[in-house]
């Protein structure tokens, strides 16, 4: 029986010799000390997270517009007085859009599509009137200031973009923060627009489309002569008669 005693009392404390040595190791290993750094800045980079997700430079972020949000009908109509130039052929027109009977005058429509015209290839589109009339209100509203086309109608590879179609137009008015031109923009909404920000460049997109409405911001830099927006393959500009 003593020997018995004696093996089970060398066995016990050999187990718990064991397990000291094992957590020993655990606490000395350079394995381990690896792991316990690794826990606090993984716990860290969680934490800032969050913090980068607002930036998104280079990005767009996009969203329709839902109907609670926009008018229940159109805005009344504008003055008419539209004050538009031209950034790519430096020419600008003055015109009431409407007839005394208000009707819309068709000189008037002309000129705004001479100054709407495509910058890379000269040509010219009939520019959509619900386009026009929002130019107007936003005429209206800051004391007829000279409204900036920066981009109107586009002949370019693109079929599906708004411009391509006479119904697009990305604008600015100097001395305006584009914030406001948006903000204005977006509050004529009553379905069927496009209204978008470009903080980088200092513009703002407006088009007429079919609903839903939508708006988005995009962070990137502005490239006009990107592929899409070229002339299809194989069109060669006209030169100008000679006077």
């Amino acid at each position: 029986m003593l020997r018995l005693s004696l093996l089970l009392l060398a066995f016990a404390v050999g187990t718990q010799t064991a397990g000291a040595t094992e957590d020993t190791v655990a606490r000395t290993s350079p394995v381990a000390k690896k792991k316990s750094r690794k826990a606090p800045a993984s716990a860290r980079a969680e934490k800032r997270r969050p913090k980068r997700r607002g930036k998104r430079v280079g990005k767009m972020i996009g969203w329709p517009v839902s109907e609670s949000k926009l008018l229940p009908s159109r805005p009344p109509p504008p003055s008419g007085n539209l004050y538009i130039y031209s950034l790519a052929y430096k020419t600008e027109a003055k015109v009431n859009i409407y007839n005394p009977d208000g009707s819309f005058n068709v000189d008037a429509l002309e000129e705004v599509k001479h100054i709407f015209r495509c910058r890379r290839s000269g040509l010219e589109h009939d520019i959509d009137t619900r386009l026009i009339t929002i130019l107007s209100h936003i005429n209206d509203h800051f004391a007829g200031k000279r409204i900036e086309i920066l981009s109107g109608y586009r002949y370019q590879r693109r079929t599906t973009s708004n411009h391509f179609h006479g119904s697009a137009a990305d604008i600015r008015i100097r001395g305006v923060d584009p914030r406001k031109i948006r903000a204005f923009t977006e509050s004529l909404d009553a379905g069927g627009m496009g209204v978008g920000w470009y903080p980088r460049v200092g513009f703002v997109h407006v088009d007429v489309r079919e609903p839903p409405s939508y708006r988005w911001i995009d962070y990137s830099r502005s490239n006009p002569d990107a592929r899409d927006r070229q002339p299809p393959r194989g069109f060669k500009r006209r030169k100008a008669p000679e006077s």
